[in-house]
C-alpha cells in the first residue's frame, strides 16, 4: 500500500487520444512529486528552444505524495510548463479540489500535449477521457464556466480552467480551480495556446492508502493537535495573508509606486483587521483546517454583487500600495475584475504600475492611454487599464505581455521602470529591504518569485536583512528545502510549523520509501530538483547575466523605508559568487561536471 497511485495520464490534443503510463518508482525516490517530477519529465520530454507557445510545450500537472490524505496543507496542485514570460521553466500551484480528484481518479501526473484544431474541453470520468466541444463556453469567465461544467457533468465536478485572458493569450493568464488560481508565468496563456479551455475531473474511487497505516494516522493526529494552537495558523485562519502589509512597511519591505518607495500614507484603511471587517465566510482548499482564505463582496465591475475568495497579500500589494492606493474596497474589487478575465494580479498590478510610472515621465501619454490621465492613487484609470488588459486591447494589449516586452517595444527610460527578472514581474517583498530576499529572486530558476527560497531568518529579524555577504549557502539552502516542500506541495499556509524532519516521518509510513526518512537525502533530493531546472534553463541559453536584479534595485536607493531607506543592493556579484558556490555551480552560474555526478545528473554533463 502507498500513497503513491504510480500513474500518470498523457492527453494528446493534436490527435485526440489518451494512455497510461507507470511512473517508475525510482522517480519518487529521486524526485518527490509535483514540482520535482513535472521538471524531470519537461526536461527529458522538451527539445531546447521550442516556443513556449506552440503545440510542442507541454502541460504537466501533478499533486503530492501526500496529498488527498488526513494531513493539512498537502492537498494543493502543480502546473510545470515552459513559460511564455520568461522562456524558463515555470511552475505554479493552486489549491482547491481539483487536485485530491485527480488523484482520486488514480494519477499523481497528467500531461497535456498537442494542440486542439478548435476550442475543446476534457472531461474525465470512470468511462476514460473525453475530448469535447467548448464553443459554448467561449468567452466565458472561470466561474461561469466551472458552474457550466457542474450543471452539464455532476455538481461534484472539479475543474481546471481558463478565462478571456488565456484565450487571447495575454502572457500572464492563469488557471483557475474553484475560487483558486495557478497564477504566475503564464500557465493559463500555455493551456489556451492549446485550443483547451477546461480539464473537467469526477471523483473516482481511489483513496490514498498509507504504506503504515497506524503510524501515519497517528503522525496525522499529532500535526492536527499542534495546528489548533499554533499561533500563525491560528492568524492565518482569522486574518488570511493581508495581516503581514502592515508588519512589511513597519520593515521597509513593502513595494509602493511601482517599486520606488517602502511606505504608504493611509496603511491603516487595508490593514488585515479591516479585511477580516468585511470577510463574509472562511474559505480554504481540500480538507484544511487552516481555512485562510475569506469571501468578501464585490462593490463595482463585473462581479458585482457577487463575492471572491480574497484578496490575499500579493493582490493587496500589487492592486493597492504598488499604484498608491490604500482603498481597501478597490483592492477587492480589482482583484474580482482579474479573477474575471483570468489574469494574474502580481503581474498586472506590476504591468499597471509601470504604465503609471511612464504616463508621469512623459514616455508615454494620452493618445497612449485612450485618454487616461494616469497617475498614482488614481482608482478608475486602473481598473481600466485592467480592463484592457484582460480583453487585450488598447494600451492593454502592450501591457497584456508584461513589463519586459512592454519595455523593449517603447525603449528608452520604459527599461528603468520595467520591474521584473527574467521577464517575470516581482512580488510583493522588495529586494533593497531584504538581501537574502533579492539573492533568491535573481537567482530564481522561474523569474521572479518570492516563494523559491524565502529567507526565514532574514524575514523574522534573527539575521541583518541589509548585510550584503555570507547570505549565499543559507539562501541556496532555502531554496532546496522549498523545492522539498513544493514537490509535496506542503502549503505554507496550511501546514505551519512541519520541519524536514516532520516530512521525513510523513514520508516513510505514506510510502515505505526508506530512503525518504532521511532529512540528508531530502535535502540532496531538493538540490536535485533546483539543479535540474538549473540545467533546463542553461539548455535555453540562460546563465550568470540572466541572475541580476532590476536596475531599479542596484542603482536607484529605496525611499521612505523606514530601516531600509537608502539601501540598493550594490554588490550582488559577491553574493552570486557565493551562492554559485555553495552548490557547487560555475562562476557562469552553470552546474559543474563533479556536482551533477554526485547529484545523480552525471548524464546531463
Amino acid at each position: 500500500m502507498s500513497t503513491i497511485a504510480g500513474k500518470l495520464l498523457r492527453i494528446d490534443l493534436t490527435t485526440g487520444t489518451h494512455r497510461e503510463e507507470d511512473i517508475p518508482r525510482s522517480h519518487f525516490a529521486q524526485f518527490l512529486s509535483a514540482r520535482g517530477l513535472g521538471v524531470k519529465y519537461l526536461y527529458d520530454e522538451l527539445a531546447p528552444g521550442i516556443e513556449p507557445l506552440s503545440p510542442e510545450n507541454k502541460l504537466v500537472l501533478g499533486i503530492g505524495i501526500l496529498g488527498g490524505t488526513r494531513l493539512q496543507g498537502f492537498s494543493k496542485w502543480s502546473v510545470v510548463t515552459k513559460s511564455p514570460m520568461t522562456g524558463t521553466l515555470v511552475r505554479s500551484f493552486v489549491g482547491g479540489n481539483f487536485g485530491v480528484w485527480m488523484k482520486s481518479a488514480g494519477y499523481d501526473q497528467i500531461i497535456i500535449e498537442g494542440m486542439a484544431a478548435s476550442p475543446t474541453y476534457l472531461t474525465l470520468d470512470a468511462e476514460g477521457v473525453h475530448h469535447l466541444d467548448a464553443a459554448d463556453l467561449t468567452g466565458l469567465d472561470p466561474r461561469e464556466t466551472q458552474q457550466r461544467l457542474k450543471a452539464r457533468h455532476g455538481v461534484r465536478t472539479e475543474a481546471a480552467c481558463i478565462g478571456l485572458a488565456g484565450e487571447k493569450q495575454v502572457r500572464y493568464a492563469v488557471i483557475t480551480a474553484g475560487e483558486r488560481t495557478a497564477s504566475r508565468g503564464g500557465v493559463g496563456t500555455v493551456m489556451g495556446s492549446k485550443n483547451l479551455k477546461a480539464i473537467a475531473i469526477q471523483p473516482g474511487k481511489r483513496k490514498p492508502m498509507a504504506h503504515e497505516p497506524a503510524r501515519f494516522d497517528e503522525l496525522a493526529r499529532q500535526q492536527i493537535a499542534m495546528l489548533r494552537t499554533n499561533p500563525r495558523r491560528k492568524a492565518l485562519n482569522t486574518l488570511g495573508t493581508p495581516y503581514i502589509t502592515t508588519v512589511l512597511m513597519e520593515k521597509g519591505i513593502l513595494p509602493v509606486r511601482n517599486f520606488r518607495e517602502g511606505s504608504i500614507d493611509g496603511i491603516a484603511a487595508i490593514t488585515g483587521d479591516e479585511f477580516l471587517k468585511v470577510k463574509e465566510a472562511p474559505a480554504g482548499c481540500y480538507g484544511c483546517m487552516t481555512r485562510c482564505g475569506g469571501m468578501r463582496t464585490v462593490a463595482s465591475g463585473p462581479y458585482r454583487g457577487t463575492q471572491i475568495d480574497g484578496p490575499e497579500y500579493e493582490s493587496v500589494f500589487a492592486l493597492g500600495p504598488l499604484l498608491g492606493i490604500a482603498d481597501r474596497q478597490f483592492i477587492i474589487d480589482a482583484n474580482a475584475v482579474c479573477d474575471f478575465y483570468g489574469i494574474d494580479t502580481i503581474s498586472a498590478g506590476v504591468s499597471v504600475a509601470f504604465a503609471v510610472e511612464l504616463f508621469e515621465r512623459g514616455v508615454i501619454g494620452m493618445q497612449d492611454t485612450g485618454g487616461l490621465a494616469l497617475c498614482w492613487g488614481d482608482r478608475l484609470g486602473a481598473m481600466a487599464l485592467l480592463e484592457q488588459i484582460g480583453r487585450r486591447e488598447g494600451l492593454g494589449e502592450l501591457l497584456g505581455q508584461g513589463v519586459k516586452r512592454a519595455a523593449e517595444v517603447l525603449g528608452g527610460a520604459a527599461r528603468d521602470c520595467a520591474v521584473h527578472i527574467k521577464g517575470l514581474e516581482i512580488p510583493g517583498y522588495e529586494p533593497r529591504a531584504v538581501k537574502g530576499y533579492g539573492l533568491s529572486m535573481a537567482t530564481s530558476n522561474i523569474g521572479g518569485n518570492h516563494m523559491y527560497g524565502r529567507p526565514r531568518d532574514e524575514l523574522a529579524g534573527k539575521v541583518d536583512p541589509l548585510t550584503e555577504v555570507g547570505k549565499g549557502a543559507s539562501i541556496a539552502g532555502n531554496q532546496k528545502a522549498q523545492a522539498v516542500e513544493d514537490s509535496l506541495i506542503a502549503c505554507t499556509f496550511g501546514n505551519s510549523g512541519l520541519t524536514l524532519e516532520d516530512y521525513a516521518g510523513f514520508l516513510v509510513a505514506a510510502t515505505g520509501i526508506a530512503e525518504l526518512g532521511s532529512v540528508d537525502e531530502l535535502t540532496r533530493i531538493g538540490e536535485r530538483i533546483v539543479c535540474l531546472e538549473r540545467c533546463f534553463n542553461v539548455r535555453e541559453g540562460f546563465g550568470r547575466k540572466d541572475d541580476t536584479l532590476p536596475k531599479r534595485m542596484l542603482t536607484e536607493p529605496l525611499e521612505k523605508a523606514g530601516p531600509a531607506s537608502g539601501q540598493t543592493v550594490a554588490d550582488l556579484d559577491t553574493l552570486l559568487d557565493e551562492y554559485y558556490q555553495a552548490l557547487g555551480y560555475t562562476p557562469d552560474g552553470v552546474p559543474s561536471p563533479d556536482r551533477l555526478a554526485e547529484l545523480g545528473l552525471g548524464a546531463l554533463g
